[in-house]
């Protein structure tokens, strides 16, 4: 049996910087704590653990006065921060720059939308925590969608502002793309105000198609 190992198998980027980041801050001192897993492997976080990593939970931090949090790369919402000042948390940002980047777009898109009475639709998982972060933005007044039956949560009537989770099939946010496009062709033809973003990760969404064309090798 041969076995072959995809070369652009293992953490993305983001996650590798946020490992990176962690690890010289262990350096420096012998604790750390990290909001939430900074990687979903088992092992790299026993490794981290052995450093001086510790994991806590989102609802904890208030109780980590005076310490340093170590923020993963899937990003938080403001009120992290805000938690984080008033209890004097030195908050070190491992946020992946392409999830700041997102962050900040959906923020803009949903000052746009307040004047208008728009929508921000965030189409991911509804409790992950790069959702969680950009629903933030929006005060948490977007509309989280995991898949086309949750289209009713959205007004056809009104403009939309749809952005992707990082990690999502680039198929399945097409797939979610048409779904709404029909329903505002069936619902508001002439007067609908849909734009669309993709704003799924480069590296995430070019991995089907690699690991496709090594198979070939």
């Amino acid at each position: 049996m041969k076995v072959s190992i995809d070369p652009f198998a293992g953490f993305c980027f983001g996650v590798k910087r946020a490992i990176g980041i962690a690890e010289e801050e262990l350096r420096q001192s012998d604790q750390l704590y990290c909001l939430g897993e900074i990687v979903h492997n088992e092992e790299e976080i026993k490794r981290l653990e052995k450093s001086g990593l510790n994991t806590i939970k989102s609802h904890s931090i208030g109780e980590l006065k005076g310490n340093k949090v170590l923020l993963r790369a899937h990003g938080e919402p403001p009120l992290t921060f805000k938690v984080a000042a008033e209890n004097n948390i030195e908050i070190i940002d491992a946020t992946c720059p392409v999830v700041l980047k997102i962050q900040k777009k959906v923020k803009v898109a949903w000052e746009e939308m307040k004047k208008v009475n728009g929508q921000v639709v965030l189409f991911g998982k509804k409790n992950h925590p790069e959702i969680v972060g950009l629903a933030g933005q929006t005060k948490d007044n977007a509309i989280i969608i995991e898949n086309s039956d949750d289209l009713y949560k959205i007004d056809m009537h009104k403009a939309i502002r749809l952005f992707v989770q990082t990690t999502k099939s680039i198929v399945d946010f097409n797939n979610i793309v048409d779904h709404i496009s029909v329903k505002l062709r069936n619902s508001n033809p002439d007067s609908s105000d849909f734009k669309y973003y993709n704003t799924i990760c480069g590296q995430v969404s070019q991995r089907v198609p690699k690991l496709k064309n090594s198979e070939k090798l």
